[in-house]
């Protein structure tokens, strides 16, 4: 298979290779799926002859993106949607809860919507400021 990228598509592809990688393995531990770390490094391996050797690094034999590649920026943008995931994820089950539903329906799907949005409105206002759990 050959692929033909210009180098900003290149560096793009890197950004959503890292990132899916990242969501896949991040929480995994020692019991990562090794197909993808390879997947990963063959990537990251073109930045050698494309002048973007800064963007990797040799890790027990493996290219593996870089320090440098890993904080520049990346992280922000993987916090800012499991931020989002979380208070959306959050706002569902909140709702549920409230309507004392195991998941929404047909027949609930628009309380559930209102219910969401209104979490939602407070957690933009607020964050988590305002949430408490009564420890018992």
């Amino acid at each position: 298979m050959e692929l033909h990228l210009t180098q900003k598509q290149f560096r793009r592809l890197l950004d959503l290779v890292y990132i899916g990688n990242w969501v896949l393995n991040s929480t995994r531990g020692d019991d990562r799926i090794r197909d993808y770390d390879s997947v990963e490094s063959h990537v990251f391996s073109y930045c050698l002859d494309h002048g973007m050797a800064s963007l990797v690094e040799l890790y027990n034999g493996e290219i593996i993106p870089s320090r440098a590649f890993a904080g520049g920026g990346i992280h922000e943008a993987i916090m800012a949607y499991e931020d989002v995931a979380f208070f959306e994820i959050l706002a569902e089950e909140l709702a549920l809860r409230d309507l004392d539903a195991e998941k929404a329906t047909e027949e609930n799907y628009d309380e559930v919507m209102d219910r969401m949005e209104q979490y939602m409105g407070e957690f933009e206002a607020h964050g988590t400021d305002h949430i408490s759990v009564d420890m018992e």
